[in-house]
């Protein structure tokens, strides 16, 4: 019903020639009074906001009152969307409705004319940037994908009874090509080569022309910004007044800086430039900004803005890249306390509710600590694996870059070798951290590094080793028959000593058979015995160590054999 007496007036109107949004409306109302659909959107969004019709009715509406009128009435409509873009954008509204108002967007966007109509659709672009969420999907381009199909189209064939070097004008207009679509110089070598040769010509031709502060005060920018136009004007004819134009220039220079900035995105076809044409990119981009420095009026401060903003442009990318995270957070319903009760603060057992959650994890999952993909130590091919791209030089990783400089990555990697890899982890001392590397993982010509012979340090340590060895030999073959020879000796004194005790025994022995009182020497005897039983010990000792000696070496020894069985 709604719908059918919107269509009504609106054909009332267009029949009695009034303008859409002032149908109704008496020459003897006052200004602030409004037409005759204007008041009826009104009703249709009280009636939505209270919730009595659909909340996606006003949008319809409007999407109706847009298609039955001219691009002149549009304008109109629009400004009391715009009026009412804070209703508009209310939850219960907006979730009903958001689809359809992009729609009727859309469609104004595809009927206007890009070249005539540029405020127009600036404002359609603004409502929406306003309207819509900040992260939502619909209004980014997470594709990157570009308007290939803004072609600046120039002549082709030289002109007769034009003076202008028209090897230039085709040059300078054929930069276009690449700003319309910089993702086709990633990849292409050839046409990097031609198109670094084209803008040299540019700003060599800018270089030799400088503009002076009396050429840049004639432009007044501000006055131009409100004729100003989408696309360029292409003429041969103009070419000679372009050049001593500052505002083309910084448009031409301002576009160089957006490709370079593009080209050298963060994680940009990182290992596919080589270094050489990094050096391009950045010596390129310091002479572009140069000669916006130089260019009048106030070339420092056009400078300074446009780096600020391509700078900011920065973190746009990288929040694109991380799935357009949403920065809007819901806010947290703060719970009415009732008067004359006090709410305890729980008590945690960890001090908060996260880490008591987490000792008692165990309890409420007991499978949680037995799980096979709780921890999962990565093998060593795996863990060195991006280490052992980084060796690689044909990756073209630039060594700041590399994983080697990470001191938490090497030292989790010698933890693995010193594991699971022991041959590995042994070459750090003479490689460092880029020898405990797998051999497998590396390519031939880096290989062969870590595959050569000793180095003087092992060969040393050998020599050393060797030499040890040898010399304690030696001395165990000096010390064997000096020990024989002690052993001899100790056996010698032994004996002297038991045949002297074997005599004062038999003399003792004559002197009480004959009745006479023996006549002991308790000093002597005191002070020989023990000498005699320390000497027995002493070569009891040395004998059994030569046999055992003769035993491990697997020969024996005559004289000790008569030495023990006597």
């Amino acid at each position: 019903m709604l719908r059918t007496l919107l269509q009504e007036l609106v054909s009332s109107a267009v029949q009695s020639g009034e303008e859409i949004m002032l149908y109704g409306k008496s020459i003897d109302d006052v200004d602030e009074m409004q037409g005759v659909i204007p008041r009826l959107l009104d009703v249709v969004l009280y009636l939505c906001e209270k919730e009595h019709v659909e909340g996606g009715m006003i949008f319809q509406l409007l999407e109706d009152l847009t298609e039955m009128s001219t691009m002149r009435n549009c304008k109109d409509i629009f400004r009391y969307i715009e009026s009412k873009q804070d209703i508009l954008g209310k939850q219960e509204l907006f979730a009903r409705g958001k689809l359809v108002m992009l729609r009727t967007c859309n469609q104004l966007l595809r009927r206007l004319s890009k070249a005539n109509d540029v405020v127009f659709c600036g404002r359609i672009l603004m409502f929406l940037a306003h309207f819509f969420p900040l992260s939502e999907r619909s209004a980014v381009n997470i594709k990157g994908v570009f308007n290939t199909s803004n072609e600046t189209k120039y002549e082709k064939d030289p002109p007769e009874g034009i003076s202008v070097d028209f090897n230039f004008y085709r040059t300078f207009w054929s930069l276009q090509e690449y700003f319309c679509n910089p993702a086709s110089l990633s990849n292409a070598p050839l046409k990097w080569q031609k198109f670094t040769a084209s803008l040299m010509v540019v700003l060599n031709t800018f270089d030799a022309q400088p503009l002076s502060e009396e050429e840049g005060a004639e432009n007044n920018l501000e006055e131009e910004a409100t004729t100003f136009n989408i696309k360029y004007l292409t003429s041969s004819k103009l070419m000679g007044l372009e050049l001593k134009d500052p505002s083309f220039r910084r448009h031409i220079l301002l576009q160089c800086l957006i490709l370079f900035d593009y080209l050298k995105a963060p994680g940009k076809n990182d290992k596919d430039s080589s270094e050489s044409v990094k050096e391009e990119i950045n010596s390129c981009e310091d002479r572009v900004k140069k000669l916006l420095e130089v260019t009048p009026p106030k070339g420092k401060d056009f400078l300074h803005s446009i780096e600020h903003i391509l700078d900011r442009e920065k973190n746009w990318v990288w929040w694109k890249r991380d799935g357009c995270q949403p920065f809007e957070k819901q806010p947290i319903e703060k719970k009415t306390v009732h008067d004359g009760t006090k709410k305890r603060r729980p008590r945690w057992r960890l001090g908060n509710k996260e880490l008591s959650q987490l000792w008692k994890w165990a309890d409420q999952n007991p499978n949680a600590l037995t799980d096979s993909q709780r921890v999962r130590t990565p093998t060593i091919s795996d863990y060195w694996k991006p280490l052992a791209e980084d060796m690689d030089d044909s990756a073209g990783i630039e060594a700041e870059y590399h994983h080697k400089n990470n001191r938490v990555y090497c030292w989790k990697g010698l933890r693995f070798s010193a594991r699971q890899d022991l041959e590995g982890f042994s070459k750090f001392t003479e490689h460092g951290i880029e020898g405990v590397v797998p051999l497998e993982l590396l390519p031939p010509e880096v290989r062969s590094k870590f595959q050569g012979k000793p180095s003087d340090r092992s060969k040393r340590a050998k020599k050393e080793e060797m030499r040890s060895t040898s010399h304690q030999v030696e001395e165990s073959q000096i010390a064997t028959p000096a020990s024989e020879i002690e052993g001899e000796g100790i056996r010698a004194d032994a004996e002297a000593s038991v045949a002297v005790m074997d005599t004062d025994v038999s003399a003792a022995t004559g002197n009480n058979s004959q009745g006479g009182t023996p006549t002991p020497e308790p000093d002597e005897h005191q002070k020989q015995s023990p000498d005699t039983d320390v000497g027995q010990e002493a070569g009891q000792l040395e004998a059994d160590a030569e046999v055992e000696t003769g035993m491990l070496d697997g020969e024996t020894d005559p004289e000790a054999e008569s030495d023990n069985v006597g």
